[in-house]
């Protein structure tokens, strides 16, 4: 009599769980490492300036439109209340600074009230927004 050699079956399936693993980890790194573009929520023309420079580090967007109403986060801001709001997003963000967006119209002392509410705010680093040339 013979005898029959029973081989074990071999799996031939492959297991997906590490690469599934993987993809997890580089979907949140991409995630936490991506930096979104902040916008102020409306529509401002800026004054032309040659020595315009982008910045890079931007934690704090303020627009001021024509009519000299001020804007942060998409939201409008009476001009009382943009230190609150300002304390309140640099605590979020310490190592960003502020951009202020003025309209070409806005009145200079809208502005310096904003720029004096955002010192005193804690926010060392101010930027007004002009357009390139």
């Amino acid at each position: 009599m013979r005898r029959r050699h029973s081989r074990p079956e071999e799996d031939t399936a492959i297991d997906m769980t590490p690469m599934l693993d993987i993809v997890f980890i580089m979907l949140i790194f991409f995630i936490v490492t991506a930096t979104f573009v902040k916008e102020s929520g409306i529509d401002v023309t800026r004054p032309d300036a040659e020595t315009a420079v982008k910045q890079s580090r931007v934690g704090i967007l303020i627009a001021i439109r024509n009519n000299n109403e001020v804007w942060i986060n998409r939201r409008q801001v009476d001009l009382a209340a943009v230190r609150a709001n300002v304390e309140r997003l640099h605590a979020e963000n310490p190592q960003g600074g502020a951009v202020i967006q003025a309209d070409k119209e806005a009145m200079t002392g809208v502005l310096v009230e904003i720029m004096d509410q955002v010192r005193l705010a804690g926010v060392g680093s101010i930027s007004i927004a002009a357009e390139e040339k």
